[in-house]
């Protein structure tokens, strides 16, 4: 048995550029020795926070900017770290051959679905608009194909009825880490080695970037696909409607079983209800615009009670 507490910390390259990267470096910091970190610059029109930069930073680690699969083969063509292995979690640019092959173990990527499933941008607001029982995480070998890698191991997450997005998104960085703190070293060991991501038994499926227009609520929908979509687009592009000609955005919901005419609002009490293409869906908090979030008790007051 290997005594864990004896070993050296697996020292590696980290790439990454988005809040879920942040997340993620700040805790792989306590088991691994972060040799450099490669992420996206930040914009000059772009004012607040820039997560992975001003972590980085804040930590001292050595930091290079790319902001293309051009600029990032340049980077490395210059023989910039000596580590053995990378990692690579919420990067957003594509990654050549030549730069997996520049480090001796290649580059482990950390992606939030079991592969074969969801593969592509956003693998966590795929598998809540699926209805799917269960998600989790992938440790894979990065290939150039995409999302194709051979596995080194995966943990699975039971979704939650009511789970959204920002929610599920942290209980998947932290498995992603409790899987990078126990299999980085067995890696780098030869205790473990890349399996086909068919042991999973998951079906090929891929995720795609979400766009604006992905938000606007189509009442021709089912109510159950309609109140994932609320959980799901929590943060963006948000669930967006338009109620007694105002323009508001659906933060919460429930499945209710009525029938009628599809975008339809009713009233009865405190209850406010609009019919779908099958079932209606009972709005639980809205944000009018303009406004702050509110209950539906208070929308029907201020906006239907007129």
């Amino acid at each position: 048995m290997v005594n864990t507490e004896t070993r050296p910390k697996p020292r590696v390259v980290f790439f990454g550029s988005g809040p879920v990267a942040a997340r993620s470096l700040e805790l792989l910091t306590e088991h691994c020795d972060i040799e450099a970190v490669v992420t996206k610059p930040k914009p000059a029109h772009h004012r607040g926070t820039f997560p992975v930069l001003d972590l980085a930073r804040r930590l001292k680690f050595p930091v290079q900017t790319v902001s293309s699969k051009t600029e990032l083969d340049d980077l490395m063509a210059s023989n910039p770290f000596k580590s053995d292995l990378g990692v690579l979690i919420d990067f957003g640019i594509i990654v050549s051959q030549a730069v997996i092959d520049y480090f001796p173990r290649g580059i482990v990527n950390s992606h939030f679905s079991i592969l074969p499933e969801w593969r592509g941008a956003d693998p966590i607001t795929f598998a809540i608009l699926s209805g799917q029982p269960t998600t989790g995480v992938s440790l894979m070998l990065l290939v150039a194909a995409l999302d194709e890698g051979p596995l080194l191991a995966f943990g699975e997450y039971e979704l939650p009825p009511n789970v959204t997005t920002p929610v599920l998104t942290e209980h998947l960085i932290n498995l992603s880490d409790m899987l990078l703190r126990a299999e980085l070293p067995n890696y780098l060991e030869g205790r473990r080695q890349g399996a086909p991501q068919t042991i999973t038994g998951r079906q090929v499926s891929y995720s795609r970037k979400l766009t604006k227009e992905d938000g606007r609520v189509d009442w021709s929908k089912p109510a159950v696909q309609l109140e994932r979509e609320v959980r799901a687009y929590i943060d963006w592009p948000k669930s967006r409607a338009t109620l007694a000609g105002k323009d508001v955005i659906i933060t919460e919901a429930h499945v209710t079983d009525k029938n009628g005419t599809p975008g339809e609002p009713i009233t009865d009490g405190n209850e406010l209800t609009v019919y779908c293409g099958k079932q209606a869906l009972t709005l639980d908090h809205l944000k009018p615009a303009g406004k702050q979030e509110m209950t539906r008790a208070d929308f029907i007051r201020g906006y239907l009670n007129k």
